[in-house]
């Protein structure tokens, strides 16, 4: 597979501290990649250094084999970027929001028009062409900010965090948009996001926690790599509960936000044994397949929400 993005050595730092340690990863051409982090992981640094607003320097960043402290702005003109925060002029229309984009871009006329009525299109946004954005719910709104990104014909769509602040059903929509562009256009995608289940619908996934690379791959093959199952216990003094179960069913445990969380093939087969050993000490058991914050927690002790801004 062709690589569109070539990052080597990559690091970043805010005065004394370092928001990217010595990163390096690629994305072939066509894939949906996400970054998944904590905040202060260090996801909206890298989002930062690959849509040109910071420098790649130390290290190096190629993009459609083009180096990014060279070449910034031919690499510019192949990308679309929608940005965390929304950059939309609410007193508009949906249509003069596309059509000031296009300006920006040096396109108008029958051409923008054109261009206009395609992206419009591509994320089902035809009818509400007149209405003004400030009209539109959070999840449409969004979708304006994506075909804004389109109008100058992208070869890579990258996204900050682009879901934050939708419900559910709207995150699902926005990215069922994002597949069809990938399948259709063949476009790549890069996105940043601390939701599980957006992670999970990526092709690869970069996992940062302090500026540094915890994981890379497919969603599935992380998960597969902690294998089996995962037990988390509720028990009134979780601490001296851990010790106990880890030397009477000689099992690894973890503590995690007053839980205890143990991580075997069998999980299972140790609830019966638990709760005979421990019955008046355990208030309650969960156990399922293991997720990407599973993964985040084996690599490093903690959980995704810990970390704060």
């Amino acid at each position: 597979m062709e690589n569109v993005i070539e990052v080597d050595n990559l690091t970043y730092q805010y005065g004394a501290k370092t928001a990217l340690a010595g990163l390096s990863f690629s994305v072939g051409r066509g894939e949906i990649f996400g970054f998944l982090g904590p905040n202060g992981g260090g996801k909206t640094t890298t989002f930062k250094v690959l849509s040109t607003l910071f420098s790649s320097r130390p290290g190096q960043v190629k993009m459609f084999g083009l180096d990014l402290s060279k070449d910034k702005m031919a690499i510019r003109r192949k990308m679309g970027i929608v940005f965390q925060k929304p950059a939309l002029d609410k007193q508009l229309t949906v249509r003069e929001n596309m059509e000031h984009q296009g300006h920006l871009y040096g396109i108008g006329g029958a051409e923008l028009q054109k261009r206009i009525e395609r992206d419009l299109d591509r994320v089902s946004l035809t009818e509400r062409s007149k209405d003004k954005v400030k009209t539109l719910s959070g999840g449409l709104q969004r979708r304006v900010e994506l075909a804004k990104a389109l109008i100058n014909n992208p070869e890579l769509m990258i996204l900050d965090e682009p879901s934050t602040g939708l419900d559910p059903a709207a995150r699902r929509e926005f990215w069922d948009h994002l597949e069809i562009l990938r399948k259709g256009q063949g476009m790549t995608v890069l996105v940043t996001t601390h939701y599980l289940e957006e992670a999970d619908r990526c092709d690869r996934l970069l996992i940062l926690d302090r500026g540094q690379k915890v994981a890379l791959g497919k969603p599935e093959e992380l998960k597969a790599e902690i294998g089996g199952e995962v037990l988390r216990v509720k028990t009134r003094d979780p601490e001296a509960m851990a010790q106990a179960i880890a030397t009477r069913l000689k099992v690894k445990t973890l503590l995690l936000s007053g839980l205890i969380q143990i991580e075997e093939p069998k999980a299972h087969n140790l609830v019966a044994p638990l709760l005979e050993a421990f019955p008046n000490e355990i208030l309650s058991l969960t156990i399922g397949l293991p997720t990407l914050e599973d993964v985040f927690i084996h690599k490093t002790g903690r959980r995704l929400t810990e970390e704060k801004e």
